[in-house]
């Protein structure tokens, strides 16, 4: 059956974030968080279902058919083998960020992220106690590109610990190709920096890309990567909370396991697996149908741009289902055009400068969430160019 994604789905009301939040009056359209407006794919619903039917929701044991469902799924989707000892699961990818980069530091040591970046970075690194430190992309033409040479320097000169990455990239919509993971990694081999690399967002690619796991490149990338995954976004499953954490290295993994323990994070609810499980072992067509959806929307919001909006622009969307648009032309900042968009057309988006870390890397955009039916994006497109032509005239 096909998925009906243009079908809306009420939210309001069910205890949901992004429709229930302190700003979401009735009146207003979100756009904002990383999550979607669609119902899951039917194999997920249906496992959950058996699962409550059961009727006893004790503490929960991972099974063994867990593994296989990401081990075959990595294998089959992304040409990645991965060796079952190599996986510890835990509550989210954003815990698995914090934890993994508590295990690989001291208090003080610096991170090294590529800003404008997700902004959970900033307050896992400084909830571990080290020193961000930032190596900014570099912008132009509608896209985002690594800046070797400054990237090196950063890195020789202030001897990071980690380098966080964002693959595929949020905000600014990049996947990054093989060839830059590999420049990227070099550099981290030549100066001894461990990546932690957040594939939230890996099943999320659009025609024409390719996804490639950095820990796939080669052998010595692998021997310096820890890799965190989920199927919460890709999936719209994040309520149920459980993401993986990937390392060959069995003294770094022991390293996580304490970290994992000693912050309470290394137990799932009892529904978690069954939904990771549904989603990789029979999930892959929907996955496939909401990348055509997305790309859809992408491309609508792209003409509607052109035709309604042209002083602004959209950010070439290689994967994630978010909208990076430049609106440097209105000449008011990202945090100003957001709080208008939210007052005088009743939208709530992100502004580009909470992926900066207090840096300017974001000032010129806002983040739109595409995942939602076309009809809500339309009407919210339609409010936002309302408030933003106004100010242009």
């Amino acid at each position: 059956m096909k998925p009906e994604f243009d079908q809306p789905v009420k939210r309001r009301g069910s205890f949901c974030y992004k429709w229930d939040c302190d700003q979401m009056q009735d009146d207003v359209i979100p756009m904002w968080v990383a999550d979607m407006d669609f119902r899951v794919a039917e194999p997920i619903v249906n496992a959950l279902r058996r699962r409550v039917e059961h009727g006893v929701f004790g503490y929960t044991k991972v099974p063994e058919e867990y593994y296989r469902s990401v081990i075959n799924w990595f294998g089959r989707r992304h040409g990645w083998k991965i060796e079952r000892e190599w996986i510890q699961y835990t509550t989210g990818v954003v815990p698995a960020i914090s934890a993994v980069i508590k295990a690989l530091t001291n208090p003080g040591d610096k991170v090294l992220v590529q800003t404008p970046v997700y902004n959970c970075f900033f307050s896992s690194i400084r909830n571990d106690e080290c020193e961000l430190l930032r190596a900014p992309l570099v912008y132009a033409n509608n896209t985002y590109t690594v800046d070797f040479a400054e990237f090196e320097r950063v890195t020789a000169e202030n001897h990071p610990k980690v380098f966080l990455l964002c693959n595929p990239h949020n905000p600014s919509g990049r996947v990054w190709t093989k060839d830059e993971l590999r420049k990227m990694g070099e550099i981290c081999l030549k100066y001894g920096v461990a990546v932690v690399d957040d594939e939230i967002h890996c099943e999320l690619v659009m025609p024409g890309h390719e996804f490639h796991s950095f820990a796939s490149i080669s052998p010595e990338m692998q021997d310096i990567c820890i890799t965190l995954n989920s199927p919460s976004k890709s999936f719209n499953i994040a309520g149920l909370q459980m993401a993986n954490i990937i390392c060959n290295n069995a003294g770094i993994r022991e390293r996580i396991d304490h970290i994992l323990n000693v912050y309470e994070i290394c137990d799932v609810n009892a529904f978690a697996p069954h939904a990771v499980m549904a989603a990789y072992n029979e999930s892959e067509e929907w996955i496939d149908a909401l990348n055509e959806y997305i790309f859809g929307n992408y491309s609508a919001l792209v003409d509607f741009i052109k035709e309604e909006m042209p002083h602004l622009s959209v950010c070439k969307l290689e994967g994630t289902y978010l909208a990076w648009v430049n609106i440097s032309a209105t000449g008011v900042d990202a945090d100003t055009l957001a709080a208008k968009i939210l007052e005088q057309g009743r939208v709530l988006v992100n502004s580009g400068l909470m992926y900066s870390a207090g840096g300017e890397e974001g000032r010129d955009f806002i983040r739109l969430n595409l995942s939602c039916p076309r009809a809500q994006m339309m009407e919210a497109l339609h409010r936002i160019a309302g408030v933003i032509n106004n100010i242009k005239d």
